[in-house]
């Protein structure tokens, strides 16, 4: 213990994985966070490996994705296991996310936290996005189309759209440049984590009953080291599933057609990740209102600290949160599901109406919280009044 207590990197590596406090009662939906850690670690080491033999020249870069999977020794594996990654990747992140907003992991003192998770969760969708493009298939070239175009509402928009470009039209510099921000982003990512962790060990992990344990901790290792490394395999085993058996379940057909300016695809559709939120941009007629609603669906995940910061924590103790939490997570599945539907009757309405109550619970957790704050300060002033009753 002297040794390490003397070394400022294993003593770090000492408060920060071996005898950090952990509550006793985490069950294993708290493994997610480790998922996502060991989910960035492989799309990092797997995307250098490809980029490797990647190629980012529109006239090249299909037919260099084609040799890493027919002519490079295991490329197919790795294509599929960077490709897959993503996907899973925001399937670990969506449910760590979503169990942050059940058991109130935003409310003070974890309020950084929370706002550079969002931060990270905001970072892997544009770097995700900018990864779409890299085949250069049809949904790669036509998503770039699209997407950069909705830059072109905002002040100075169009010349902002074709500095994205590097030109007039999505071309070369285009595709270039948004792969040296692929390649770039992963690792500012990476140091964003780095100071998530910062934050989590500064406040402490959260706990399902909502409540700071002072005492009642155990050192993280070897408790829930083992823990999660038993849940990792799980995860490892899930990927394998994924990555062998479907490897092109999760993605779109229409990639592996060469990029062809002169034809547009008849329904142009994202990664199934950007779905919600795509399908809350397609449901408002205007274009300027949908970018903002689009903006608007991420930027309230960073207001959530100031929309509820109550005393009571923990999901598990508001029966009415629980009726509206469910209730909010089944809309988000739907706003997926319209997403990847055309833009036609019923489902130009029912994106209309889940869009409105995706905003709305934010609202009612708000005027939950105030009404919450009255009450207590009702209470107060009663007892204070009359401390026998």
């Amino acid at each position: 213990m002297r040794i390490i207590k003397k070394d400022p990197l294993l003593n770090v590596v000492n408060d920060t994985a071996i005898f950090y406090p952990a509550p006793t009662n985490l069950p294993y939906i708290w493994n997610f966070g480790v998922f996502s850690l060991v989910c960035l670690v492989a799309q990092i080491v797997t995307g250098i490996i490809l980029v490797m033999h990647y190629t980012p020249h529109i006239d090249l870069a299909f037919i260099s994705v084609e040799h890493i999977m027919r002519d490079v020794t295991g490329g197919y594996l790795l294509r599929y296991s960077h490709a897959n990654g993503a996907s899973i990747f925001f399937i670990v992140v969506f449910i760590h996310l979503f169990r942050g907003l059940y058991y109130g992991s935003y409310v003070y003192p974890r309020h950084m936290l929370w706002i550079t998770g969002v931060t990270i969760f905001f970072l892997m969708i544009i770097t995700a996005f900018l990864g779409y493009i890299l085949p250069w298939g049809q949904m790669s070239f036509w998503g770039a189309t699209v997407i950069t175009n909705l830059v072109s509402v905002l002040p100075y928009g169009q010349q902002i759209v074709e500095w994205l470009w590097g030109g007039f039209s999505v071309d070369n510099a285009t595709l270039n440049k948004f792969f040296s921000l692929h390649y770039l982003l992963p690792f500012i990512i990476a140091a964003l984590v780095g100071l998530h962790l910062l934050y989590l060990h500064q406040s402490g992990s959260s706990n399902p009953l909502g409540i700071n344990f002072k005492t009642d901790t155990i050192p993280f290792t070897p408790y829930y080291t083992i823990k999660d490394f038993f849940s990792v395999l799980f995860l490892f085993l899930f990927f394998a599933v994924i990555i062998f058996f479907m490897p092109n379940t999760l993605g779109h057909p229409d990639n592996y057609i060469p990029a062809n300016p002169s034809s547009t695809p008849t329904h142009i559709v994202p990664e199934w990740y950007f779905l919600p939120f795509y399908a809350i941009l397609r449901s408002i007629p205007s274009k300027l209102l949908g970018v903002i609603a689009l903006l608007m669906s991420i930027i309230v995940l960073y207001l959530l600290p100031l929309i509820n910061n109550g005393n009571i924590r923990s999901g598990m103790n508001k029966p009415l949160f629980n009726i509206i939490y469910f209730s909010f997570l089944t809309n988000c599945i739907i706003l997926g599901y319209l997403g990847g539907m055309p833009i036609e009757k019923p489902y130009l309405l029912l994106g209309r109406i889940c869009s409105t109550i995706y905003f709305l619970f934010f609202i009612i957790i708000f005027l939950m919280n105030l009404l919450g704050k009255k009450i207590n300060f009702k209470t107060i002033i009663e007892y204070s009044e009359n401390p026998k009753n």
